[in-house]
């Protein structure tokens, strides 16, 4: 059985902070000059369909970067659209709606969304980028049980996951904890097998409290986007589909000098591309029930 942590120094960048502002509060103030770029689109197009469901809401969110130590500001999208690429062309476009700043939304039929590939493609700024998926599929997650083990503190709580490997297919799977932390894994070694593994929470949990775990299906592009990203971003609060320090390259592209979908040389905008990731996923939930042990 494997296991996996995720823990915060909170305690050492206060404590580091606190040394530099005795330091430096007798010193003349420094201006830093911190890195800048033009303003670059976030996409978070990660579309989780319920297979029980038959229709399914999805929702893309837009910001946009900013200077460091700034809040991200929305987006306002000219357009945004989901294309079905297996439909007749005059029936194959959906155009979503903002229902509030920076958020769109429309219902899908799923069972189009599992069975049909989709292009995205978003007008900003005079602008087109462009994305495509298809449906990955994920297993139920079998049981869900409260250990209790640690990983190098008394206060983590051990949650074990225990799930069937979808057999006879390479498979590549996203689990998202909750407390924007996520988990990217293969089968390498537990094809069409049953696997189980720990993961630790560190004392944010609640006593006496349902915490929710979801796992979804990837391919093998998302994987090692989401791994790299994951590492980079080192699980921040703000989640890893909006990283304003990080620059990962995810699946969505500049197409706006480009007049045939065959064709995607777009080499004299390669470097001007949004960040963020366009995936249709397959999502199952399981619930757990923390009691204070």
């Amino acid at each position: 059985m494997q296991n996996f942590k995720m823990k915060r120094k909170s305690n050492y960048l206060i404590g580091l902070a606190f040394c530099f502002i005795v330091v430096f509060s007798c010193e003349d103030v420094i201006d830093i000059e911190t890195p800048s770029e033009d303003p670059r689109l976030i996409v978070d197009a990660l579309i989780r369909v319920n297979a029980d469901e038959e229709f399914t809401n999805v929702t893309v969110k837009v910001s946009q970067t900013n200077s460091f130590f700034e809040a991200l500001p929305v987006a306002s999208l000219n357009q945004i659209t989901l294309i079905n690429l297996d439909t007749p062309q005059m029936d194959n476009e959906a155009i979503l709606f903002e229902e509030e700043p920076g958020v769109y939304r429309r219902l899908f039929p799923t069972e189009s969304l599992m069975n049909d590939s989709y292009a995205l493609q978003i007008d900003w700024q005079d602008e087109l980028f462009i994305g495509f998926a298809e449906f990955q599929a994920a297993p139920e997650i079998n049981s869900l049980t409260q250990g209790d083990g640690t990983f190098g503190d008394e206060d983590d709580t051990e949650v074990i996951i225990n799930f069937t490997d979808i057999p006879d297919q390479e498979n590549f799977y996203l689990f998202d904890f909750g407390f924007n932390e996520f988990l990217a894994t293969e089968d390498t070694f537990y094809e069409g097998q049953e696997f189980e593994f720990s993961y630790f929470y560190d004392d944010r949990l609640e006593p006496d409290s349902d915490v929710e775990i979801n796992i979804m299906g990837m391919d093998k592009d998302f994987y090692d986007y989401m791994n790299l990203l994951i590492e980079q971003s080192g699980q921040q609060d703000f989640g890893v589909f909006a990283t304003p320090s990080v620059t990962v390259r995810g699946n969505m592209f500049n197409g706006t000098d480009i007049d045939n979908l065959d064709n995607f040389n777009n080499l004299e905008s390669a470097d001007n591309f949004p960040l963020g990731y366009f995936a249709i996923v397959q999502e199952n939930t399981s619930t757990i029930f923390i009691s204070d042990n």
